[in-house]
């Protein structure tokens, strides 16, 4: 297994984490095992974790299955009840306790499970966004906070089989989350950098102090 702090490139990570996924699931003897990327916003796991789930199923079709936490931020009316669309995307804008209920349920179903999912095209969540089918052996979980240890987060490490943090320097984190906040056109420009500085980088920059809590610690070489 990975341990440590390594530098790879994302062909590479994917590489080493199917090898993981794969190993864990043969060990594990029938049961589900969960495998949880975690990383700040605009780092790259979602498209990694995709891919991962991508690479076990062409292995063996039907072995693993996306779980996005994503799925459990507060819905927007939620947010603007509470006053609080200005920090949408912290840890307290997220049902986390829902989310770390749902992981434990779906870690032992014997039946299809849906799940929420997040759009950015409405930038608010939708019911049942996938499905995980009973036959299911890993579960690779993604999002920004798998690792922390405060409040109702402290109940997801647990139920982490294996956790790989994900990283990529600061400034590129800055400047992918500008060209994600604009791909749909909702929110100027002025409005996006103002969220990012606000919201987004401290959010980042929190995420960044649980990486002790990874079972392995991987920073991408990625190009600019």
């Amino acid at each position: 297994m990975l341990s440590g702090k390594l530098t790879l490139t994302p062909i590479d990570a994917l590489t080493e984490l199917t090898v993981i996924a794969q190993q864990s699931a043969d060990k594990a003897e029938g049961r589900r095992i969960v495998l949880g990327l975690a990383g700040g916003p605009g780092v790259g796991k979602s498209t990694l974790a995709a891919d991962l789930v991508g690479a076990l199923n062409a292995a063996q079709p039907g072995l693993a299955a996306l779980v996005p936490m994503d799925g459990f931020h507060m819905k927007h009316a939620k947010l603007e009840t509470m006053g609080q669309t200005d920090f949408k995307g912290a840890p307290h804008t997220f049902e986390a306790s829902d989310f770390a209920q749902f992981l434990s349920r779906l870690k032992v179903a014997t039946e299809a499970m849906s799940g929420p999912g997040y759009s950015r095209k409405i930038e608010d969540t939708v019911d049942d966004a996938f499905t995980v089918p009973p036959e299911v052996k890993v579960l690779v979980v993604e999002g920004n906070y798998l690792l922390l240890d405060d409040g109702d987060w402290a109940a997801v490490r647990p139920l982490l089989d294996y956790a790989a943090f994900i990283s990529v320097q600061r400034d590129l984190v800055r400047a992918r989350l500008m060209k994600r906040h604009g791909e749909e056109g909702l929110f100027t420009e002025e409005r996006n950098r103002a969220h990012i500085e606000r919201n987004d980088l401290p959010n980042y920059d929190r995420v960044m102090d649980t990486q002790g809590r990874a079972d392995v610690i991987i920073t991408l070489d990625v190009a600019q």
